[in-house]
């Protein structure tokens, strides 16, 4: 139990500060929020991202054999990665409404 809200936490203020500091940097609001499946994929699979260009077949397959096994848990934790992302966009969002220029 302590270790499912470690990595709740972990996950969101990580994501949180990342996306925080893309916003910031690339002055797209929700960039993120779109790279952040994409990021997922590929950090729950173990295949290189080459497999997916030279035989997609077996790469996606096995993609999908790693998304069906995936826990509850697991959603959940990556699902608060996925909120801290979102939040990071609604924080940049009030602090330039509030006139903070961001680089």
């Amino acid at each position: 139990m302590v270790q499912l809200v470690v990595s709740l936490i972990l996950y969101f203020v990580i994501f949180f500060g990342i996306a925080f500091i893309l916003n910031m940097l690339l002055r797209k609001t929700w960039i993120m929020a779109f790279l952040y499946p994409i990021i997922i994929l590929l950090v729950i699979d173990n295949l290189s991202t080459w497999e997916y260009i030279t035989n997609p077949g077996g790469a996606f397959a096995a993609l999908g054999e790693k998304l069906t096994s995936l826990t509850g848990l697991d959603i959940v934790i990556l699902l608060s990665g996925f909120i801290g992302t979102i939040v990071a966009g609604i924080v940049i969002k009030l602090l330039r409404k509030s006139g903070y220029q961001m680089f």
